[in-house]
């Protein structure tokens, strides 16, 4: 799927270089919500998210015009933050030398501190059972769930084919399921 009519015209205007930041910041208004939340639910953490999503844009800003119009502006997009999610929880992981269920356990500690934390409420009880989910399987529920990505697109965000992104969250859902039923 080629970019949109809309996009074009953001790229048109970073393409030149008296409107090179007026494009970016229209990018970056576009999509840095949308962006926030997808690194927001695979970090947990406001302020790691906001760290993440800084590191996005840098990136953006750095390769933007080697943007191919061959897809969709938002895939290219989503791709980076995923990516610079996938790096900053692989950065955890070596700063604390620890293992990827101790990483996922400090995620976990983290959404019980946020201040709106309520164990009895469903969203906080979805949110703990993604967290149970191995990374792949969190990523592709998130960008599937909350953000309604094709298979195709998503696939071009996480380099896997479509028929083994639907089969991670399929099994996704049903850990999912699985966990919201004995909790």
């Amino acid at each position: 799927m080629a970019v949109t009519q809309e996009d074009k015209e953001l790229l048109a205007l970073f393409g030149h270089p008296d409107s090179r930041e007026k494009g970016f910041t229209l990018i970056v208004r576009k999509y840095q919500e949308r962006l926030y939340w997808h690194i927001r639910r695979l970090v947990i953490d406001h302020d790691d998210a906001n760290d993440v999503l800084q590191n996005v844009f840098i990136k953006v800003w750095k390769n933007l015009d080697n943007f191919r119009e061959d897809a969709q502006l938002y895939t290219w997009l989503y791709k980076i933050a995923t990516n610079e999610c996938l790096t900053f929880l692989d950065s955890l992981k070596r700063k604390a030398a620890i293992s990827l269920s101790d990483v996922e356990s400090g995620l976990s500690n983290k959404l019980q501190a946020d201040p709106n934390y309520d164990p009895a409420k469903i969203e906080w009880k979805l949110q703990n059972a993604i967290l149970s989910l191995p990374e792949k399987q969190r990523t592709v529920f998130s960008l599937r769930y909350y953000d309604e990505m094709p298979y195709e697109e998503m696939s071009r965000v996480l380099d896997t084919s479509e028929g083994a992104l639907k089969a991670s969250y399929h099994h996704a859902v049903k850990k999912v399921e699985e966990f919201l039923k004995n909790n």
